[in-house]
């Protein structure tokens, strides 16, 4: 049994830390983009939720990447962070390539809130991609 759970505690670190950077990650993300997630998806608006969730998936890739690459939990958390820079990078250059972006979440519309999850995605997966080496 002693064999199967020997990983365990090095499994908990990993995961608390993750859990707590994504926390964090979506707190600051909200906070400096100038739509209000929170208030949006309350009232039910899904184009900041699609784009809200997207950014959340796009910087969970690289911190999986980082978890299964990193050698020490500082490593890990290097490497978090360099993830949640690319993205709020990511969402800077997904406004300047769609004029209004944030007033076009807020006001509900999808495309916005596609383009700018979609960026984030794809974002995510290339610093996953390139974390690997």
């Amino acid at each position: 049994m002693n064999g199967y759970v020997a990983g365990l505690p090095a499994f908990l670190a990993y995961f608390g830390s993750g859990a707590v950077l994504l926390v964090i990650f979506a707190l600051v993300y909200s906070a400096i983009t100038p739509q209000h997630e929170f208030r949006l998806i309350r009232a039910g608006n899904t184009a900041a939720a699609t784009a809200y969730l997207g950014a959340l998936v796009g910087f969970s890739l690289p911190l999986a990447s980082a978890a299964a690459n990193s050698v020490s939990i500082i490593d890990f958390v290097i490497w978090a962070v360099i993830g949640a820079v690319l993205q709020l990078i990511a969402f800077a250059v997904a406004a300047m390539a769609q004029k209004e972006l944030s007033k076009r979440i807020d006001a509900g519309e999808m495309a916005a809130g596609v383009w700018a999850g979609g960026i984030a995605l794809v974002t995510g997966m290339l610093n996953a991609a390139c974390m690997t080496y």
